[in-house]
């Protein structure tokens, strides 16, 4: 008898979570199913789950009409590179901010909570000003630069909070046994932040992924636009959108994220100091 409470919170606990995740996942299957939807069935009053006739024509239109691949290649460049710096900038930043307690840490903290409270048009102005000034305008370089900035805050607070859970104990026994500081960082440090360097550089892969806004002022040939750019030339001059194809470009644009994170979730949810003190 004393077990039934235990067993109904963990069956509710079970029950709200596949309710969430049937939440999260309704939008992926609708646009999946709508990818493979012919003409007819998309314009349909009865719209169904599963197509009755599933066609690819909805993919192929949608290569024909639009630079997909090249758009690809230019979110894939500019959210790699921004990934890559984002973390080199802030491993050690964070390590600084965890480790050394002082107005420098104080500091981080708030720009990392002030830098997120402003929105993206409220920025946008002076940061297109000082853009052109530097000739960065209408470049991947540009675009990079402020996905950088724009991602690095947060990323800064990810992996402090990684660095605060290494036991310093840790870096001191290695210091008694004669290693230097940059030693202790690379040796011992470095490899416990491997799950926080990981989870750090996909949320900042994903945020460039996914970013339109700064995409759409600062890329004005069409050569050099990103993905979620792209996608918006489905929609007509009188806002009517070019369903199928639309469906089709957009579930191709999930799939690098879905990947990487299928590819790197293990890391994601790997202990951070497991097996590292023994008892």
């Amino acid at each position: 008898m004393s077990l039934r409470p235990g067993r109904t919170a963990r069956a509710g606990q079970y029950a709200a979570l596949l309710c969430y995740l049937a939440f999260l996942g309704f939008p992926l299957l609708w646009l999946l199913s709508t990818a493979f939807k012919p003409a007819r069935e998309l314009g349909s009053l009865h719209p169904t789950w599963i197509p009755a006739d599933p066609t690819l024509d909805n993919f192929r239109q949608a290569f024909d009409e639009q630079p997909l691949l090249r758009a690809a290649a230019n979110s894939l460049t500019a959210a790699l590179c921004a990934a890559l710096i984002a973390v080199l900038i802030a491993t050690p930043m964070a390590y600084v901010m965890a480790r050394h307690r002082g107005r420098l840490s104080a500091a981080a903290t708030g720009w990392v909570v002030v830098s997120q409270a402003f929105p993206f048009v409220l920025v946008i102005i002076p940061l297109f000003l000082v853009l052109k000034n530097l000739r960065l305008i209408n470049s991947l370089g540009g675009l990079i630069l402020v996905y950088v900035v724009w991602s690095l805050p947060f990323a800064l607070w990810m992996l402090a909070g990684y660095v605060r859970a290494v036991p310093p104990e840790l870096e001191e026994a290695a210091a008694v046994d004669g290693a230097g500081r940059v030693r202790i960082l690379v040796s011992v440090t470095a490899p416990l932040l491997a799950p926080g360097i990981v989870a750090t550089a996909l949320f900042a892969f994903i945020t460039a992924w996914n970013e339109f806004f700064f995409a759409l002022v600062l890329l004005k040939t069409p050569e050099k636009q990103t993905l979620p750019v792209v996608l918006t030339h489905f929609l007509g001059a009188e806002g009517v959108a070019d369903l199928g194809p639309l469906a089709a470009a957009a579930f191709l644009a999930t799939l690098p994220s879905l990947v990487l994170f299928a590819v790197i979730q293990r890391r994601l949810t790997g202990g951070l100091t497991a097996g590292a003190v023994k008892s």
